[in-house]
């Protein structure tokens, strides 16, 4: 059973796995521990993760990245017009009320949505853990950041479910570094707890969760976010900056240049990874447009200088997170940082200052998320057994249900969820009604949320509802938020309760007047009562709610589409994958009937068939370029028809000659041990005939070797190697059944002892102490003297 954790991330995404009693952290094709977040659409396939990297330039206008930035977004949104259209290069599009990416694909003009396109990566991510742990992978956990609204929960969870993957929780990012953290410790308190303040600085966010830690249970006791800093931002300062020293220097302005943008951002982001570790870094980009090459040098005190605005915002993000846990900086005990951007200097001695304490760098920065993720995963699977620790997460935003105003309320909303009220969480709210009613979910803090999303969850309608007992029924509606932070009703029903008169017979065992008298003369007086009985009578309402998820039709939709494009892909990659067995058999074959294997095919056929293998070379590149896999495979077995025998004359040829070496060191080695001293036990005959089969072994040889004399290369020898190898097996069994007898066994000579015993003859035998047998010649093992077990 699959227990896999994906750390889902902006810029790349991670996998680790649960095995071998811990976790791993698995490569992908090209051994590389994280996967570009890329989805990349071409003429015949598309392209996920490292090969949509490489496609990342030629083709940006069909390669889309941000995945998880467009999740559960509009077209329209601000988010999306102000910010991720910048990051972006493919054109942005709206597909089904969402945004998503118009495209090229299979020669035509195609578009996705924000959840497909994260679908397609889910499915990359997923078939790289099924290779890796060689079995199907359906059970997982993905990790997304806190600040996620109900949205966003849902496309992640539509997208996964559309290729396949069976989420067993979408867990917020810091919940799952911090589980990686506490799970390993031994010396976590029992009673006073201790806080923990992990910041996370990521590429395109920046996320700060206080957990309090306590002997097999973490709890986060509040968070904050900033969802516009991260290694991006840091980027486009490098970026700008950069832009204006080119168009001052080498008159260019590569704003007007998409690929040569995409260029650039990626020399900033190498020279702000140099700058962590180094004074300054050099950037240089050969022919980045108009056929010029440009060059500069960033140093670190210019980077800081250029990006101050930003290192300001760093304390921000903390004195929230501080404030909503309701904490001061002297209870937290330590600070864990996670995510890339935490490396640059500046940031780390922002985060040290602030908390007054030395920065702790317990987990793997880029790993510890996903680890965490698949740590989670093994404690939700059945399959695992995994050390008992409770995972306390708490919601970001408070929501509040709305409802129509009746008589019998004084009041139109409720906060049912508020700050930091745990995750999972499930509330009971009571009504009076006597006909159906609507309930709806919105945030209660439109303006905490992230720019662009809507306050708007959900929309419940509880139907089937009556008058009781000529008056309002008392309606119970159970909400919950769930494991992964979505919202839901997931039942409502009338509680209601019935009082009837039963009459009881009760019997007094009291006797009448004259108590104490003879036999039958007492009695039993029996009396009846009225007693009050109450029955609780529970009736389930039907619920038909309406969310932020997909229709059911979208996604059978979508998942049909995305079965058809991942079977597409794998035919693609069958047929060149059977293509380039072809080319390479064409030019390896060629070379070799020229070369070695040059006198093992018949000269009858040698031209016409290096002809042949010539033609398929020529005919991949013309007119074979783009053929079905079956006309690679119909031509590759045509010429292993002819190609197949000569190989397999030049293979046996040299395993004949290797069996025929072998054969006659079995026989050379065989009479020299038949006429060794070591079997001076064995009868004469016995090795003599030992010698003798030896020798009929090497006749045989010899005679079948003879007909070889004069047989041109090119034609099937009579003897094989395989009857070579057998005749040597043969001769073993035959020598070793003879030497094998066992030595006679050797009369021991009379021991001597000072014990005397008396035999049947009246004679004095010395015998040992312990066993009653000759002393001499025994020797005892120390060991056991010792007492010690001998394996």
């Amino acid at each position: 059973m699959s227990v896999v954790g994906f750390d889902l991330g902006n810029l790349q995404s991670v996998i680790a796995v649960a095995r071998n009693r811990g976790i791993d952290v698995i490569c992908n094709e090209v051994s590389n521990r994280a996967t570009p977040s890329l989805v990349s659409f071409g003429f015949k396939q598309r392209f996920l993760g490292e090969s949509a990297k490489t496609q990342e330039i030629g083709n940006f206008k069909n390669t889309v990245g941000s995945l998880k930035r467009l999740a559960g977004r509009r077209l329209d949104d601000p988010e999306i017009v102000g910010n991720e259209v910048n990051y972006v290069t493919a054109e942005l599009a709206e597909v089904d009320g969402q945004v998503g990416a118009a495209v090229n694909f299979l020669g035509e003009s195609r578009s996705f949505s924000n959840v497909q396109l994260l679908a397609m990566f889910l499915g990359k991510l997923k078939e790289t853990a099924s290779h890796e742990l060689k079995i199907p992978v359906s059970d997982c956990v993905i990790t997304v950041p806190g600040w996620f609204t109900e949205i966003q929960r849902r496309a992640v969870l539509d997208a996964a479910q559309i290729v396949g993957l069976n989420c067993l929780r979408l867990v917020n990012d810091l919940a799952a570094a911090s589980l990686g953290y506490g799970i390993t410790k031994t010396d976590l308190p029992e009673d006073k707890p201790r806080n923990v303040a992990f910041v996370d600085i990521g590429y395109s966010s920046y996320s700060t969760a206080i957990v309090s830690f306590v002997k097999g249970q973490l709890t986060v006791r509040g968070t904050a976010y900033d969802i516009h800093f991260g290694g991006r931002a840091f980027d486009q300062v490098i970026v700008e900056k950069l832009a204006e020293h080119f168009k001052e220097k080498f008159k260019i302005d590569v704003f007007s240049n998409k690929k040569a943008l995409i260029r650039l951002r990626a020399a900033a982001e190498r020279c702000k990874k140099m700058l962590s570790a180094n004074p300054q870094a050099p950037v240089n980009i050969e022919s980045i447009m108009d056929d010029k090459d440009v060059s500069a040098i960033v140093n670190r005190a210019d980077f800081e200088d250029w990006a101050s605005h930003l290192f300001t915002r760093t304390e921000l993000t903390l004195a929230k997170a501080l404030e909503n846990s309701g904490m001061a900086v002297s209870d937290i005990d330590a600070v864990e940082i996670v995510g890339g951007s935490t490396r640059i200097p500046a940031i780390k001695a922002t985060i040290s200052k602030f908390f007054n304490k030395e920065i702790s760098t317990t987990l793997n920065q880029d790993e510890a998320i996903s680890r965490g993720a698949a740590l989670q995963c093994a404690m939700l699977s059945p399959a695992f057994k995994v050390r008992d620790f409770r995972v306390q997460d708490i919601i970001t935003y408070p929501i509040k249900l709305q409802w129509a105003q009746t008589p019998e309320d004084e009041d139109t909303e409720i906060i049912a969820f508020n700050r930091n009220n745990s995750l999972p969480s499930t509330k009971i709210l009571t009504f009076n009604r006597s006909k159906p009613f609507l309930l709806e979910a919105y945030y209660a803090y439109p303006e905490e949320l992230p720019t662009g999303i809507s306050s708007w969850i959900g929309q419940y309608n509880i139907k089937d509802v009556e008058p009781v007992n000529g008056g309002p029924a008392e309606v119970k509606v159970k909400v919950k938020i769930n494991i992964h932070g979505v919202l839901s009703v997931i039942g409502a029903y009338t509680v209601e309760e019935k009082e009837f008169e039963e009459e009881v017979k009760l019997k007094d065992d009291k006797t009448k007047e004259g108590e104490g008298k003879g036999e039958g003369e007492g009695g039993e007086e029996k009396k009846e009562i009225r007693k009050v009985k109450k029955v609780v009578k529970v009736r389930d309402h039907n619920v038909v709610s309406i969310t932020s998820s997909l229709a059911r039709n979208i996604i059978d939709r979508y998942i049909e589409e995305e079965s058809q494009m991942a079977a597409n892909d794998k035919l693609i990659i069958a047929t060149e994958a059977a293509k380039n067995a072809l080319e390479e058999y064409g030019y390896d074959m060629r070379d070799k009937i020229m070369g070695p294997l040059s006198d093992y095919i018949d000269p009858a056929i040698k031209e016409r068939f290096a002809d042949d293998l010539n033609a398929v070379v020529d005919w991949i590149y013309d007119e074979g370029d783009d053929v079905h896999k079956s006309v690679y495979l119909e031509k590759l077995e045509g010429l292993k028809k002819v190609g197949g025998p000569v190989v397999e004359r030049f293979r046996e040829s040299e395993e004949l000659a290797r069996a025929d070496r072998q054969l006659r060191a079995v026989c050379s080695r065989l009479t020299e041990e038949a006429m060794s001293t070591v079997y001076a036990h064995i009868p004469a005959h016995d090795k003599q005939d030992i010698v003798e089969r030896c020798e009929r072994a090497q006749r045989w040889l010899e005679s079948e070797f003879a007909k070889h004399k004069g047989l041109p290369k090119h034609v099937d020898l009579p003897l094989t190697s395989k009857e070579v190898l057998k005749e040597e097996e043969e001769l073993r069994a035959f020598a070793t059944k003879l030497l094998s007898k066992p030595k006679p066994a050797t009369p021991q000579p009379e021991a001597q002892s000072d014990k005397k015993d008396t035999n049947d003859n009246g004679d004095v035998e010395e015998m040992d102490d312990k066993e009653g047998t000759p002393m001499e010649g025994v020797e005892k093992d120390s060991k056991q003297e010792n007492g010690m077990d001998v394996d």
